[in-house]
């Protein structure tokens, strides 16, 4: 495990990583002496999770008998675009 300060980290992160990609070294970023983050090999076949959920503030329900992408009678158009 190598241990290093942010500002050292800016200037070595090609060796570190280097060192994480060909030594399977773990890297612990520190600022003010605290461990802050951990740079570290990917797990083999590992698939990046998508964990994004939508707002619930922008839910729209559509009144019953609505389709969204049912064309506009002529009298919903608005005055300007008839």
């Amino acid at each position: 495990m190598i241990t290093v300060n942010m500002h050292e980290a800016k200037t070595r992160l090609s060796e570190l990583v280097k060192a994480v990609e060909e030594r399977n070294e773990k890297v612990v970023l520190c600022r003010a002496g605290r461990a802050i983050a951990e740079i570290r090999r990917r797990a083999p076949g590992g698939r990046a999770r998508r964990t994004l959920v939508t707002d619930p503030r922008y839910h729209v329900e559509f009144a019953a008998g609505y389709h969204p992408t049912e064309p506009l009678d002529r009298k919903e158009w608005p005055a300007g675009l008839r």
